[in-house]
């Protein structure tokens, strides 16, 4: 194992995109080293699920990684929001639960901003 360099290493990663980056912190914080970090690291991030809940997770995260990287956050977002909507979701229950967010300041503004639009009569 210690004869693969590291660029192949690193290439090996980048091909799992964000799924193997949050896979990597998760082992690196786990305190453990080889399978054990693998595995506590996959049963951490699936919650109750265990570690099937972390495979699942991982490929969530890839498939939404994905789509952020083909068609842009705003135009996930606004997507989702007509979604809320249309799936009879109040315009002051999605303000309010973007509100609790721990997000950017920032983000939360393009979010909120999303939603306003969304309910604007038509």
């Amino acid at each position: 194992m210690r004869n693969i360099p590291f660029d192949k290493i690193i290439n090996s990663i980048a091909g799992l995109g964000v799924p193997g980056l949050v896979l990597l912190i998760a082992m690196a914080v786990s305190g453990w080293a080889g399978a054990a970090a693998l595995t506590t690291a996959l049963a951490a991030l699936g919650g109750p699920l265990g570690m099937l809940g972390g495979v699942g997770l991982l490929a969530i995260l890839a498939l939404i990684s994905w789509a952020i990287a083909e068609y842009g956050f705003e135009k996930i977002v606004v997507a989702v929001i007509k979604e809320l909507k249309r799936k009879g979701r109040k315009r002051q229950g999605v303000l309010t639960e973007i509100n609790g967010y721990p997000i950017s300041h920032g983000m939360k503004l393009k979010i909120l901003d999303a939603v306003n639009k969304a309910w604007l009569p038509e």
